[in-house]
């Protein structure tokens, strides 16, 4: 009996693995955190890590595990509100550029490159400085520099499926052009965005990470896991796994949504899916 192909990807299984491990203990943060959130025990500060704290404790005597499952509910929530909205975004407005071309395409293209010109982490410090810290506005600072990776890369594969047989017979037809977009291209323009979605979870954990490491995310006492990484930098001598365990548990969780994109990506490659088939066709005969 042979494994289904996506179970023979490694890199599939492992990323599936992480993410899904993340994904449960954000959910079920209440029963799987030792202690409260902002539950103090001055006679542990500091505390290595035990059996009744299992990652050690900070300089309030707050338990670490507690804190980073409570951290991954912050920012699995920001990076799934921006990715979806990001890909959103980027998919109508690749779709729109790569099906209709000319000034359409030229107008929405060079909004693109004004975007791609500011550097994204500078960009993002400035939306949520004015705007002001919150999962809103963290995640909305995110889906500004998110947004334009998914558009290149959906305009450029519009480029490719806008000229097979299908969409050229569909039009032929007298299909509109929404049909041949939704019924046509769309669905054959998922597996790229599928992939660059999971690829953008990761990245948009780093963003969220790197805003509250530098003060510009959710402000305290949120658990969140920038916060948290860079609060440790203070104690390195007295402390040095808070900001180890921090880090490693965001190094994880995106390790985890890389491999999963790739996984995705070898699995649901067009090229990969043909030598299969042409594999199986040749060991029938």
């Amino acid at each position: 009996m042979q494994l289904p192909k996506a179970l023979k990807n490694t890199s599939l299984v492992v990323g599936a693995a992480i993410t899904l491990a993340i994904i449960l203990c954000a959910i079920f943060a209440p029963y799987v955190a030792t202690h409260g959130v902002e539950q103090m025990d001055m006679r542990n500060r500091f505390a290595l890590p035990t059996p009744e704290h299992i990652l050690g404790t900070d300089n309030f005597g707050r338990d670490l595990w507690s804190r980073l499952v409570f951290g991954a509910r912050v920012s699995l929530t920001i990076a799934i509100i921006s990715v979806t909205c990001a890909a959103i975004i980027g998919t109508v407005v690749g779709v729109v550029a790569g099906y209709f071309g000319g000034w359409v395409d030229q107008l929405l293209m060079r909004v693109t490159d004004i975007f791609l010109g500011f550097p994204a982490i500078v960009l993002a410090l400035a939306i949520v400085a004015v705007l002001g810290p919150g999962i809103l506005n963290v995640s909305f600072a995110i889906i500004i520099i998110a947004w334009t990776e998914y558009a290149r890369v959906v305009r450029a594969t519009t480029l490719m499926l806008r000229e097979q047989n299908y969409v050229q017979a569909a039009r032929a037809l007298g299909a509109s052009p929404a049909r041949i977009i939704f019924k046509e291209i769309l669905p054959n323009a998922l597996g790229p965005i599928i992939v660059l979605s999971s690829l953008g979870l990761g990245t948009a954990i780093i963003s969220e990470s790197a805003l509250s490491f530098l003060g510009f995310g959710l402000p305290p006492p949120t658990p969140t896991w920038g916060w948290t990484l860079a609060y440790g930098t203070k104690f390195m001598r007295d402390a040095p796994w808070l900001s180890i365990i921090s880090g490693a548990t965001i190094m994880i969780t995106v390790l985890g949504f890389n491999l999963l994109g790739d996984g995705l990506r070898d699995v649901l490659d067009p090229r990969q899916l043909s030598r299969s088939g042409s594999k199986a066709g040749k060991a029938n005969n």
